[in-house]
């Protein structure tokens, strides 16, 4: 994982709808999500969420208990400058993903568009790998996007990873079930477009 520093940069050098993975909102992870036909009070926890539009997505379609974790404290704060006193309802976390220690069993889903393809190194994957199976609950769903194998092959000056829909699962293994698959044609704010594959999977209980 890049360093913290990189991506508080990333966020004060341009404004969040200026950043390349903006989206005014975030159709088809809400789409998703919408899928696992998770009740409105699940809990849901947003990786890499920042200053993504998919928490307000959720607040308004009336999920309660949304959690947002990001490496980047300025990402987050305008999240929650955008969102106003509904940032109350939500829960923030700073932190490196390949590092948190999250609470056992505590999530129905979760999200993440976009971090996963930067982890580069097997150990760094692995680490987020471990993460979800202890935050997960037993038949829980886990939602990752990443670029496709057509997509790009760095973002903000990184390099990235890229994946099919079985080569993303297989990152992840036995213990998680693919239920679906898409892709997405993203178009970034410069008007270049992004191709993402997105999985949905059921963490099947052990």
């Amino acid at each position: 994982m890049q360093s913290k520093d990189l991506w508080e940069q990333v966020y004060t050098a341009k404004p969040t709808s200026g950043v390349s993975w903006f989206q005014e909102h975030a159709q088809q992870s809400t789409q998703l999500i919408r899928q696992t036909s998770v009740a409105r009070d699940a809990s849901i926890i947003d990786i890499g969420g920042g200053a993504s539009t998919l928490v307000d997505d959720l607040l308004d379609e009336g999920y309660m208990k949304v959690a947002v974790l990001d490496l980047s404290e300025a990402a987050l704060s305008a999240s929650r400058s955008r969102l106003g006193a509904r940032a109350d309802t939500v829960t923030w976390l700073v932190s490196d993903i390949t590092r948190v220690d999250l609470p056992r069993h505590a999530y129905d889903v979760w999200h993440d568009r976009a971090v996963f393809h930067f982890l580069t190194s097997s150990h760094e994957r692995e680490a987020y790998v471990q993460a979800v199976l202890r935050a997960v609950k037993p038949g829980g769903h886990v939602i990752v996007a990443t670029f496709a194998e057509d997509g790009p092959e760095r973002c903000s000056g990184l390099p990235v990873m890229r994946y099919s829909a079985d080569g993303l699962h297989a990152q992840f293994g036995a213990p998680f079930t693919l239920l679906q698959q898409a892709r997405e044609e993203h178009h970034t704010p410069l008007g270049t477009v992004q191709k993402f594959i997105y999985c949905l999977c059921r963490k099947e209980p052990s």
